[in-house]
């Protein structure tokens, strides 16, 4: 057979305790099976998780689509997250920013989704979860400074008056209607999202890397 990895030639290297026989790769010397059992092994299960994810699948309606444990599942999801990179921010352009609710736990720990999207190419660039403060937002308006933004368009919130300069601040009706027409698209598209369910996040990280693989993956 040949290496499911770099497709060189593998030979018999003895067998598992249940009599399968296992094959070693002569060139990058990877231990592997000619054929697995075990449904999380497929070469496009990644791919697979993504796109269900995307479609408002939760952990355990992904765990029954694709035969994988729950457990498993979640590890994948983390391990997708881990590998995508954000964007780089282009200098000199226009951003929104806003921010949406959504719960952690319980309904009693409520936190803030922020996060910025290009107003040209409906881009996010950038996000932040955590408690509605003026820290928390500040890790977004940074990035867009640093970017040299030529308009930041918020809502009237006032925390934002103090994190970004007026000359570039501006906060009149009707400017962020790209980024609200972003948040009805999360809530639709991300189940842990969606107002007056029982299906949000048990965890923090779960949140953020299911938020980087919907943005950027």
């Amino acid at each position: 057979m040949k290496c499911k990895i770099c497709k060189n030639k593998c030979v018999k290297y003895g067998f598992q305790v249940n009599g399968n026989q296992r094959f070693k790769c002569t060139l990058c010397n990877k231990v592997q099976l000619k054929k697995y059992t075990n449904q999380a092994y497929r070469s496009n299960i990644n791919a697979q998780i993504i796109s269900l994810l995307k479609e408002g699948c939760g952990i355990r309606s992904i765990s029954r689509l694709l035969r994988i444990s729950p457990t498993t599942t979640i590890r994948r999801i983390l391990n997708i997250s881990n590998q995508i990179k954000s964007p780089a921010i282009v200098m000199g352009k226009m951003y929104e920013v806003d921010e949406l609710c959504t719960y952690i736990g319980n309904k009693t720990r409520k936190r803030w989704v922020a996060y910025s999207l290009r107003k040209d190419t409906k881009e996010v660039v950038n996000f932040a979860v955590g408690t509605r403060t003026k820290r928390m937002l500040q890790q977004i308006i940074n990035s867009l400074l640093l970017s040299e933004a030529t308009t930041i368009y918020t809502d009237k919130l006032n925390i934002y008056k103090s994190l970004i300069p007026s000359a570039i601040h501006c906060s009149r009706q009707y400017r962020i209607n790209h980024i609200e027409r972003k948040n009805l698209t999360l809530r639709t598209h991300l189940k842990r999202l969606n107002r007056r369910t029982i299906c949000f996040s048990k965890s923090i990280l779960m949140l953020i890397a299911c938020l980087k693989i919907y943005f950027w993956g």
